[in-house]
């Protein structure tokens, strides 16, 4: 009995290899007994405990060179884009953001019909309330971050805390009406920050001559005058490329 027993048991239980017994390795232990663990340069290398190689930005994956030097920092910069009611700063920022940009728009009620002029524009339906924010890398190490400000007046005590920090500042005008943007135009020329006057020409609107619309708006030689399009993004990356370089000129050495 006990015989057939024994022949049962040894039937029933799995054969015993060296691979289903081998137990895992124990990880490496200190003198005090704890596990190691991994160091700083093994987690950059990928071969510490929890990493795995190759992890990091990859040439193959459109990282920059910037990306792949830890030695190297983008420069990040910010701009502001500033102008009348409906002269097309959301669009300008829209043009230019290689990302998802952040918008404010709001839908314009009765409520804003007797402060809101929408002749020159009757098709506008939405308005900025706060901001529009976007981000554009001009070059290897030189991302800008463009900030767009609300038009209407109600608005205007935004301002002083959008263009903190800024190098610069684009004044969008619209030759149908210039008045529009002589508030922002003196309120660069108050709190001395750089800017540039883009003339943001519109479908069926008279062409000018940056001479005369700089006549028309009375600002000095120093100050560039550009004619542009928003909603076209080459035009909108000369526009900012022209900004930069007026900043770098007019920064202090």
């Amino acid at each position: 009995m006990d015989s057939a027993v024994s022949e049962a048991a040894a039937v029933a239980e799995p054969s015993v290899t060296a691979e289903t017994t081998a137990a895992p390795a124990a990880p490496a232990r200190t003198a005090a007994g704890i596990p190691a663990q991994p160091t700083a340069a093994g987690l950059i290398s990928g071969s510490g405990t929890g990493t795995s190689p190759g992890s990091g930005p990859d040439p193959e994956d459109g990282a920059r060179d910037w990306q792949l030097d830890h030695s190297r920092a983008p420069v990040a910069t910010k701009v502001v884009v500033a102008g009348g009611f409906g002269v097309g700063k959301t669009t300008f920022v829209r043009a230019i953001s290689e990302i998802t940009p952040l918008q404010t728009e709001a839908l314009m009620t009765q409520a804003s019909e007797e402060t809101d002029d929408l002749t020159a524009t009757p098709d506008k339906l939405t308005t900025t309330v706060a901001m529009d924010f976007g981000r554009i890398t001009l070059d290897d190490d030189l991302v800008l971050y463009v900030f767009g400000t609300p038009g209407q007046q109600r608005f205007w005590f935004m301002w002083d805390d959008l263009i903190r920090g800024a190098i610069g500042a684009i004044v969008l005008a619209d030759t149908r009406r210039l008045t529009d943007c002589f508030p922002a135009l003196d309120y660069f020329e108050s709190c001395g920050l750089p800017y540039l006057v883009a003339v943001n020409h519109f479908e069926g609107t008279e062409r000018y001559a940056v001479s005369d619309v700089r006549e028309a708006l009375t600002v000095p030689e120093r100050v560039p005058v550009v004619i542009m399009d928003a909603r076209k993004r080459y035009s909108v990356v000369e526009t900012l490329l022209a900004m930069v370089e007026h900043s770098l000129q007019a920064a202090p050495e």
